[in-house]
């Protein structure tokens, strides 16, 4: 079978000799917090935690050094929803490398710059939409309060608990996964931030906004994922977000939607947040933008955006490589990919089917199963159990990430060119992991 749709193999252990080799020469010029982390989770779990080195990727497979073949459930932290190396993305950054690597950013852009944020005008939930692109993220929200603050004059920040939207300096404060992330930086973060509980699906709306600040005085921005990521893959109960935007537009508030995780696809549509009924203020894209390469991008109206004032002084936000002309090249190609060839209802329709297996599966320590479009967590019954869950799914072929901040989540974002086999072959690996759990 061709690489990009083929079944694990795995010929060698995780990792094997020349694995382990590249892992120890990283331990000797890697910054040692992830070394550390690894550690910790060797010690939480009682597993080993060494990583597995890529060589290559394409469609659904990830070679490791080692030549082992794996299924990647995780499209490298969602990026690759149209598969890795996907030869419409790959052929779109080829032409542009031989016409122009790098232009001049804000101040001398190049024409695909252009032409991709003319693309973001036309999916924007607004007819006169702006855009400012960057790299990352992390980078769209940090635009995304900036703008806030610019327009309102207000610092202050409502997010949600179990939020996760970036470990820069802004989006670091208004991230509420786990304070332990904060704490050590918290002298510098922004102090007028307040962290409201994330409702379940099933709650009433009434308790589910209830935990909203009852002084609006200094908050001039809410920001939240429509569905939490990192978090757990935690939807939100139907009309959540309608609910949000209402008491953002009483209190004059901008509604900070961030879709870097959930947007481009991801959950069966452009936006998620206007699939749910929202329409937000600042919309933050990234990960699945530009298949493969770092790009992200933050849309406002024009209105918003205009905040921050005429281009008659020194830019105060930019950075040397925002708008770059590779990586404005691939998002194009994604874009253009995701539309003509369906793969939004595909991903709609994959999500369910994948649910169904799921479900039918009888899955032992499974509390609930979580499913937006392509985003799905399977909720295990212990803290900490989806750290040796998905080490023994790698030692299965198969990669998923724990989430959650209690890592008891087995977040499974796959991308959409997935074989409906290759999900079922996981379900039978998910059975065997799970059974031998402690």
């Amino acid at each position: 079978m061709d690489l990009g749709t083929a079944p694990p193999e795995l010929r060698l252990p995780v990792p094997g000799d020349a694995g382990t080799e590249w892992v120890e020469r990283l331990a000797k010029s890697e910054c040692p917090a992830f070394t550390a982390r690894r550690r910790r989770r060797t010690e939480r779990s009682g597993t080993p935690h060494d990583p597995i080195v890529w060589i290559e990727a394409k469609g659904v497979n990830v070679i490791d050094a080692d030549g082992n073949r794996y299924v990647d459930l995780t499209s490298g932290f969602g990026v690759a929803f149209v598969g890795h190396r996907h030869p419409a993305v790959v052929g779109a950054i080829q032409a542009q490398t031989d016409r122009l690597l790098h232009a001049l950013g804000d101040l001398y852009p190049s024409d695909v710059k252009v032409e991709l944020l003319e693309r973001l005008r036309s999916l924007a939930p607004w007819p006169d939409a702006r855009g400012l692109l960057s790299l990352s993220g992390s980078d769209a929200i940090a635009t995304a309060l900036k703008t806030a603050v610019l327009a309102t004059g207000k610092p202050g920040v409502v997010a949600f608990e179990g939020s996760y939207h970036g470990l820069a300096y802004g989006p670091l404060a208004v991230s509420g996964y786990s304070a332990r992330l904060r704490d050590p930086f918290v002298a510098q973060l922004n102090p007028h931030v307040q962290f409201a509980p994330w409702p379940a699906a099933d709650t009433p709306m009434a308790e589910a906004i209830s935990g909203l600040p009852s002084d609006w005085g200094d908050v001039g921005a809410l920001i939240l994922e429509p569905v939490q990521g990192r978090g757990g893959v935690r939807v939100p109960p139907p009309g959540f977000l309608e609910a949000i935007e209402r008491v953002c537009r009483r209190e004059g508030v901008v509604l900070i939607v961030d879709e870097v995780f959930t947007g481009i696809g991801r959950t069966g549509s452009w936006w998620s947040s206007v699939a749910q009924g929202c329409t937000p203020d600042l919309l933050c894209i990234g990960k699945a933008l530009g298949g493969g390469l770092p790009i992200s991008a933050c849309l406002g109206s024009a209105t918003l955006m205009s905040a921050w004032g005429q281009p008659d002084r020194e830019a105060i936000h930019t950075g040397t490589f925002y708008g770059s002309p590779l990586g404005c090249a691939a998002a194009l190609a994604t874009l253009g990919l995701i539309e003509r060839e369906g793969l939004m209802e595909r991903a709609a329709n994959q999500g369910k089917r994948h649910l169904r297996a799921l479900k039918q599966a009888g899955l032992r320590r499974v509390v609930e199963i979580r499913q937006a479009g392509l985003m799905l967590g399977v909720q295990l019954d212990q803290e900490g159990a989806a750290l040796p869950a998905t080490r023994s799914l790698l030692e299965r072929g198969y990669l998923v990430l724990p989430a959650g901040a209690k890592a008891d989540v087995i977040q499974v974002i796959p991308p959409v060119v997935l074989d409906d086999r290759l999900f079922d072959g996981f379900v039978l690996a998910l059975q065997e992991a799970l059974e031998k759990l402690r």
